[in-house]
């Protein structure tokens, strides 16, 4: 009987860790379905409101710079009002933001739904993973992280499949406002969450904290152990933008978390993500065949994450980015040769989308989901929370540099050579991750700390 007691608490145990890892994790979805929506309905947007290609750059790019005010609050947020309640508020937000963005009566009104948007994913997207980093058990950790980094990607391939449906129609507005019914459905999920540990010990609130963990461990021994940890961990602490300013091998690594994420941002992926249509109306489709070759982005970026989960930790970082870089510069530059010669016949129009599905798979291995493993690796312990938010900070602002420019290339030095523009910077940060990345496969992080601050070449500091 005491045996079968055991079993059943140690499966009610597991289950509410997966059911809370889960639950948290489809921030990642809400992060998707926002960067995957707009893509869509910008064709249909603009007709209705007959408006230029500079304002619909602002529409697609107003999300960008809610997120990044977001993410400047979220640190704050998460640690005065905690982790579960940052992830209420980026829900309420995101349902806000949707609902406004699917009644927007004008231009203006669906930037700033859409910069609510924005506040809402900057805020989830700080959240959710410190959530998931304190609340998951240690073994199933790294499992229940790259989950909600797929859970992105999902997000983008939902849009970008919703999009296609309702284009027949071009109900732009249900595009839109759609999103708001998983939102609901999240901010219900996330209110039944229990608070971070973590958090609670931070707060000095051990008894509550104590209980949480009996519940999401159910072994006295692993509670104790890791309350013990938490504790100890806790005697350090966060104090970045002091040792900012005192310690420049600090400022090195800052510095390398601020160029990896304009990195990832210039290879030109959210160019593909926030305008595939309009990519695929100037290789000459119709409407129709625009979206379900979106779709078709959508599922291959998908697919293609898997390929970094298995190689991550076989090939190493650098070997991957190597390759990632090579791929992208070659499926951009191709696809810019075609646009210069003109795509004349459905051979060639295949032949110009299969390059751009290759450079899709390029980054889904790559840069898309290791240049957040290297900024959160490489930064000390007592300044790691101001060295990823400066990553993060900067990985928005690029992000909404890209999408507020785009169009404007396209119309100013035309589609081939933008798109070889994008070539040629992947083509650069080859060069930039051989001299200035680091390997960090194998290596702890208190192997990369050490070695940043004996002063060693940021390349060397993983050895």
């Amino acid at each position: 009987m005491n045996a079968e007691v055991i079993a059943s608490s140690t499966f009610q145990s597991r289950a509410t860790v997966v059911f809370t890892c889960l639950l948290a994790a489809l921030a990642g979805l809400m992060f998707g379905l926002d960067i995957g929506v707009i893509s869509g309905a910008t064709q249909f947007i603009q007709a209705e409101f007959k408006v230029s290609d500079h304002i619909v750059e602002w529409i697609v790019s107003a999300m960008m710079l809610g997120a990044a005010v977001g993410a400047l609050a979220a640190g704050w947020l998460s640690a005065a009002l905690g982790r579960k309640r940052s992830l209420v508020l980026g829900a309420m937000l995101f349902v806000l933001g949707s609902l406004l963005s699917g009644y927007a009566w004008s231009p203006a009104s669906l930037i700033a739904a859409r910069v609510v948007l924005g506040l809402a994913i900057g805020v989830a997207t700080f959240a959710a993973p410190l959530y998931l980093a304190e609340v998951a058990p240690e073994r199933i950790r790294g499992a229940m992280i790259s989950t909600y980094q797929l859970m992105i990607t999902v997000g983008i391939l939902v849009a970008f499949l919703s999009d296609t449906v309702l284009s027949y129609s071009g109900a732009w507005r249900w595009m839109l406002g759609i999103i708001a019914v998983p939102g609901v459905l999240f901010l219900l999920g996330v209110l039944v969450l229990p608070d971070s540990p973590r958090w609670l010990f931070m707060r000095g609130r051990r008894d509550e904290a104590m209980r949480i963990l009996h519940r999401l461990r159910n072994d006295a021994a692993v509670v104790a152990r890791e309350a013990a940890d938490i504790e100890e961990q806790l005697k350090t602490p966060q104090r970045g933008w002091h040792l900012f300013l005192e310690n420049a091998n600090f400022r090195r690594s800052v510095g390398l978390g601020v160029l990896l994420q304009l990195m990832q941002q210039f290879t030109g992926m959210n160019v593909v993500m926030y305008y595939a249509p309009r990519i695929f109306q100037e290789m000459g489709y119709d409407t129709s065949a625009q979206m379900w070759f979106t779709a078709l982005v959508g599922i291959t970026n998908m697919l293609a994450t898997f390929i970094a989960i298995a190689l991550i930790d076989r090939w190493g970082r650098k070997p991957i980015l190597y390759t990632g870089f090579a791929v992208m510069a070659t499926g951009l530059g191709v696809v810019g040769v075609m646009m210069h010669g003109g795509i004349a016949g459905h051979a060639a129009q295949i032949f110009t989308v299969s390059m751009l599905l290759v450079f899709i798979v390029g980054f889904a291995m790559s840069a898309g989901p290791l240049v957040w493993t290297l900024c959160s690796e490489i930064q000390p312990l007592k300044g790691r929370d101001f060295g990823i938010g400066c990553s993060t900070f900067t990985n928005w602002i690029a992000n909404m540099v890209v999408g507020a420019t785009f169009l404007s290339l396209l119309n100013g030095i035309g589609n081939s050579s933008t798109f070889l523009i994008y070539a040629g910077l992947n083509l650069l940060f080859i060069v930039v991750t051989f001299w200035l990345v680091p390997e960090t496969k194998g290596a702890t992080l208190e192997q990369i700390e050490r070695n940043l601050m004996h002063g060693k070449r940021l390349r060397d500091i993983g050895g």
